[in-house]
């Protein structure tokens, strides 16, 4: 039986992994490397190292979280991202684990837009879900973030099996 069920979790751990990398694989190049600002981004967010992350994004940066209030209102919430920059600095007991799929590029010149799942853990306990909505540009040498907005919710998850067990991507 223990045989069995190693070879069932193989086989799934190798599916899950084949459809992360087709998603991947069909992305361009210029594509891959904005993907993989977001993805170094919450890497570092992961490994509670600001100065990982703070280097992905202009000077002026503007961040927003679009969501709905206990009484049911809809609201747009300015967000300071220097106090995230500086939260994620400071020594915190929890691993801040966001872990993000199904990720969709827009590309236009030196203008790019990233849309992408996500579900945010607190170490390995569920704390909420939404969408990240990511606008990059590049300065000539790298894409940069100079805008990051995201909606918030605690239930109505669909969260893909392979991100509730650890994939960070």
């Amino acid at each position: 039986m223990r045989i069995l069920l190693t070879g069932l979790l193989l086989y799934l751990s190798n599916q899950l992994s084949t459809a992360q990398s087709a998603q991947w694989q069909a992305l361009s190049q210029t594509e891959k490397e904005v993907v993989q600002v977001v993805i170094d981004v919450f890497d570092g967010m992961r490994a509670g190292d600001s100065a990982a992350v703070k280097k992905h994004f202009y000077p002026q940066v503007s961040a927003n979280t679009a969501f709905t209030s206990n009484q049911g209102t809809r609201e747009l919430k300015v967000d300071d991202i220097n106090q995230w920059f500086n939260a994620i600095a400071r020594p915190h007991d929890q691993v801040w684990d966001e872990r993000i799929w199904d990720y969709r590029v827009d590309i236009d010149g030196n203008l790019a837009a990233v849309w992408v799942k996500y579900a945010f853990y607190l170490d390995r306990d569920f704390h909420h879900c939404g969408v990240d909505a990511i606008q990059l540009a590049h300065d000539g040498k790298t894409w940069r973030i100079f805008h990051i907005a995201d909606t918030r919710q605690t239930d109505n998850c669909e969260i893909p099996a392979h991100i509730q067990n650890g994939a960070t991507y």
